[in-house]
């Protein structure tokens, strides 16, 4: 009994803390990181920034994606169901 009363302050501390050193980890090596890109080649970090279509390109091209997916998945569709179809046929 004694172990379950320290149990959830115990959890609460040790979920703050955790976040806290997660957060500090991560803050550092991410910066770490883009220090080392910025060095190696400057333009990468401003070329990531950049967006490469106007936004009438890019909500075309994504229109073109989706329409190619949902064509893809109504094949997969209509095949899943002659399968579906020779399984019920055959256990008659």
């Amino acid at each position: 009994m004694g172990q379950q009363k320290g149990f959830g302050s115990g959890f609460i501390i040790g979920s703050i803390v955790g976040g806290v050193v997660g957060g500090i980890l991560g803050t550092v090596l991410a910066s770490r990181n883009e220090k080392q890109i910025s060095e190696r080649d400057p333009e990468v970090l401003q070329r990531g920034r950049e967006i490469p279509f106007t936004s009438d390109e890019s909500i075309e091209l994504a229109r073109h994606g989706l329409e190619d997916k949902i064509a893809q998945l109504n094949l997969a569709i209509d095949d899943v169901k002659q399968q579906l179809g020779s399984v019920k046929v055959n256990e008659e």
